[in-house]
C-alpha cells in the first residue's frame, strides 16, 4: 500500500465511519473504483482505532462519568440504580451479540461478505431501513392534524431488552455495507428513541467492539506480519482528525435534521453498483487480491 493510498483510505474511513453509509463498503469500493488492492477487513479494524479515539475524546465527560459511576457500582450496591451506573452495564450487554458474531463468522466478513454484489444489497435494503425508521420519526416528532405529537424515549429509558436490541443491529455491520451507526440509529428510530439518543447510544456502544476487534486484528498482523505499518498507522491517524470533525458536525446535525440525504445516497450508490457490477464494467471481486 502507498502513502498515497492510505491517505485517501483513512480520509475515506473518517469521513464514513459515524455517517450511515458504511465506512467499510467505502474502503472497499474506494479500492474497487481505483484499481487498488481491497484494503481487507485488518486495515479496516486497525483504522477503526482512529476514529474511535476521535470517539473518546468528543465523549471523554460522558465516558468518564459512566466508567466512574460502573466501577462504584461494583462494591457499592445503592449505586446499581445510578444511570450512568447501568449504562455501563448496557453497553457491555449490548456488546456481547456482536462479539459473538464477529468470532463465529470471521471468515466470512474477510471473504465472501466483501463481494461487491453483497454490499450493493445492504446499501439499498439498509437505506429503505432508515428512511423508514427516519420518517417515523418525523412523524412523531410534528405529530399532525388529527395527531398529536408523540414523546419519543431518551437513554433514561434504555433497559436490557432494547440493549440486546441495539446490540444486534450493531452486529449487522459486520457485513458491509450496512453501517454501524445506519443500523444502530436505525434500531433506535424503530423502538421509538429520540434521534439524538440513538446516536448517542450508538456511539458509546461501539467503543468496546471497534476497540477489541482493533486490538484482536493488530495481534493477528504482528504475528502474520501482512500489513503495511508505515501507512495503515499514517491512514489510522488521518481517520481520527477526520473522525473527530465529523462527529462533531453530525452530532448537531441530527438535532435538526432528516436521515434522507443519507437514504438517498445510500440507496442511489447501491443502484450504481448494481448496474456497474451487472454491465462488467466493474467485477464483484474487483481489488480483492493480495491486499
Amino acid at each position: 500500500m502507498s502513502w498515497f493510498e492510505s491517505f485517501i483510505l483513512g480520509l475515506v474511513q473518517g469521513l464514513t465511519e459515524f455517517l450511515p453509509i458504511s465506512s467499510s463498503a467505502h474502503l472497499r469500493l474506494t479500492a474497487a473504483f481505483a484499481g487498488w488492492h481491497d484494503p481487507g477487513a485488518a486495515f479496516t479494524a486497525i483504522t477503526q482505532i482512529g476514529t474511535e479515539a476521535a470517539v473518546l475524546i468528543y465523549f471523554r465527560k460522558d465516558i468518564a462519568r459512566i466508567v466512574s459511576a460502573w466501577c462504584k457500582s461494583l462494591v457499592d450496591r445503592s449505586m446499581r440504580s445510578d444511570h450512568d451506573a447501568q449504562m455501563g452495564w448496557l453497553v457491555i450487554v449490548g456488546s456481547i451479540p456482536i462479539g459473538v458474531l464477529g468470532v463465529t463468522f470471521k471468515d466470512q466478513i474477510e471473504g465472501p461478505f466483501r463481494d461487491l454484489r453483497l454490499i450493493a444489497t445492504t446499501l439499498i435494503v439498509m437505506g429503505i431501513v432508515l428512511g423508514i425508521a427516519d420518517r417515523l420519526a418525523a412523524r412523531d416528532e410534528a405529530g399532525g392534524k388529527h395527531r398529536a405529537i408523540r414523546e419519543r424515549k431518551t437513554l433514561k429509558e434504555l433497559g436490557v431488552r432494547d440493549g440486546l436490541i441495539f446490540g444486534v443491529c450493531q452486529a449487522m455491520a459486520l457485513i458491509p455495507g450496512v453501517s454501524r451507526s445506519g443500523a444502530t440509529i436505525s434500531g433506535g428510530l424503530l423502538m421509538g428513541y429520540t434521534r439524538e439518543a440513538a446516536a448517542r447510544y450508538s456511539f458509546l456502544l461501539a467503543i468496546p467492539a471497534v476497540l477489541a476487534s482493533g486490538v484482536f486484528e493488530l495481534k493477528d498482523a504482528s504475528e502474520g506480519g501482512h500489513v503495511s505499518w508505515g501507512p495503515t498507522v499514517f491512514a489510522t491517524i488521518i481517520a481520527f482528525l477526520v473522525g473527530y470533525a465529523v462527529i462533531a458536525w453530525f452530532m448537531k446535525f441530527i438535532t435538526t435534521k432528516s436521515f434522507m440525504p443519507f437514504v438517498i445516497y445510500r440507496i442511489l450508490l447501491g443502484i450504481l453498483l448494481f448496474v456497474l457490477v451487472g454491465t462488467d464494467t466493474l467485477s464483484p471481486h474487483a481489488g480483492e487480491s493480495a491486499g
